[in-house]
């Protein structure tokens, strides 16, 4: 699905998602991703959703985001409880939903002006 975002200068919109990657400010990215809302567009060193630890939150803690956007693949899935330990500790917000609409969900919030993540996995995401 190609998006169309009204973005604040310097940020990073999603302007197109599908099953196997995304465009960002006209690059595409077709890998497990974080996207924060500035600065560098980052691959996610996750293989799988199954793959999932610690580490893998430590990377967005590393941003400083207010909230986290998970995209879980082609449905939702929750992440351990344990996992999001860190993140709740900080006071980092976190939604988990399917990467299409964590994608959509993201451009809001970007819109918004708001310091978020999309940590985004992919079914051929790797």
């Amino acid at each position: 699905m190609k998006m169309q975002a009204d973005r604040p200068e310097g940020s990073n919109a999603i302007t197109r998602h599908g099953a196997e990657g995304i465009v960002v400010n006209g690059r595409e990215h077709r890998h497990n991703v974080l996207v924060p809302w500035r600065g560098e567009v980052l691959p996610w060193a996750v293989s799988s959703f199954d793959a999932l630890d610690e580490a893998s939150f430590e990377a967005l803690i590393a941003l400083g985001p207010e909230l986290v956007i998970f995209g879980s693949g082609s449905r939702i899935r929750f992440p351990r409880p344990a996992l999001l330990k860190a993140l709740l500790a900080r006071r980092i917000g976190f939604e988990a939903m399917d990467t299409p609409a964590a994608c959509r969900t993201y451009n809001v919030l970007l819109g918004e002006g708001r310091a978020v993540v999309a940590a985004l996995l992919f079914e051929r995401g790797g």
